[in-house]
């Protein structure tokens, strides 16, 4: 039944009609975990071979987590169009392609050419997972200090993938004052309309040949800010120069971009990306649960609507009256985020109109 000649009626059924792969296939919960080893975790450009572990932890997470089955491709070429080639030669077998550790700027055309020649979800997680879970945290940071996204001034601090796509997800939820640094200096500003108009390729709006000012120059009044960069480039003395009840994201790893002993004392609410202090930012509060929603309504791609319904059932799985300075983002191993963050990216793709599915209550699991 399973092999010949019993699998012939299956396959002939299929090219009839190729929906009929999610029903009669692993395609339906399958995720290919795709990188070529050019930016593993913050270590850098280490090869395929050296990416693999990464990407085996990842496919564990993503099976205990969500149920998915993911596959680690770890492929030997970083020639963007090649690898462009290679995800499309196995994109039949999958329901959905996540991209890991694969270095900036390149990250950003694989991703593009992907999206626009697939029909199932594609998301770099070093992107998009990032802006998700920060944008969950920052929610839940300003109700505890009782700020509005659209009145505070944000300052990011490193514009590689993950910073640029937090940008770029920070304006779709509507914040309104946005500075970008990086190495040299505020390279990113201008009125919140102009800089929403172009976040789908933000690079175009950085100004490196003519920077507006340097990072201290920027925090000066600033309420938040939110480091993707590199370790101890902000001092007490940068922090004094913030507003009042400040938010500070020290994201680095693994040394932050403010000692936590620095960090906490002077700020309102500190959190970093490491385990070993409060409030970790960590992307594994994000991906599982938006490939399970994306992929159980058949998902055409993973859209703003979704990462945004993502971020707030990220923040709202903490209810109101347990939020407090160290406790802005729930645990990684709280078993309700993933149902909640599925089923809130799930009802996002139907309304959006890219699911070809229609879930039923049931489709995300709730993990015993």
């Amino acid at each position: 039944m399973v092999y010949t000649p019993g699998v012939g009626r299956v396959s002939r059924a299929i090219a009839q009609d190729k929906s009929k792969v999610y029903t009669f296939t692993c395609k339906s919960n399958s995720v290919a975990v795709v990188s070529d080893g050019s930016a593993v975790l913050g270590l850098g450009n280490l090869g395929p071979e050296a990416a693999l572990p990464v990407m085996e932890g990842k496919v564990m997470l993503f099976k205990e987590l969500a149920g998915i089955d993911a596959w680690p491709i770890c492929v030997s070429t970083q020639e963007p169009d090649e690898i462009v080639k290679i995800v499309q030669g196995i994109a039949p077998g999958f329901g959905g392609i996540n991209l890991e550790d694969i270095s900036a700027p390149r990250c950003f055309e694989i991703e593009q050419k992907l999206k626009q020649s697939l029909d199932i979800p594609v998301m770099h997680d070093d992107q998009h997972g990032t802006a998700v879970v920060l944008l969950a945290a920052l929610t839940n940071a300003l109700r505890v200090t009782g700020k509005q996204l659209g009145q505070v001034r944000i300052v990011v601090n490193g514009l590689g993938a993950a910073g640029t796509a937090c940008c770029r997800m920070l304006l779709a939820a509507g914040a309104a004052h946005v500075l970008g640094c990086d190495k040299e200096g505020i390279i990113l500003c201008g009125e919140a309309e102009q800089l929403r108009a172009c976040r789908t390729d933000l690079r175009a709006c950085f100004t490196r040949d003519s920077p507006k000012g340097t990072l201290r120059d920027a925090l000066k009044g600033a309420d938040v800010f939110i480091g993707l960069s590199v370790g101890n480039v902000v001092t007490a003395a940068d922090l004094d120069l913030m507003a009042p009840d400040r938010i500070v994201f020290a994201l680095a790893n693994p040394d932050p971009e403010v000692s936590p002993e620095i960090g906490v004392t002077h700020s309102a609410i500190f959190a970093t990306g490491r385990s070993d202090y409060p409030n970790q930012i960590n992307n594994a509060l994000a991906f599982p649960g938006i490939f399970r929603g994306a992929i159980d309504v058949q998902a055409s791609e993973i859209n703003e609507a979704m990462k945004l319904a993502a971020a707030q059932a990220i923040a709202h799985v903490i209810p109101e009256g347990t939020l407090s300075e160290d406790y802005i983002i729930p645990s990684v191993f709280d078993k309700a985020v993933v149902p909640c963050v599925a089923r809130a990216v799930a009802a996002a793709a139907r309304a959006s109109g890219v699911a070809r599915r229609r879930a039923k209550a049931d489709d995300s699991p709730i993990l015993e």
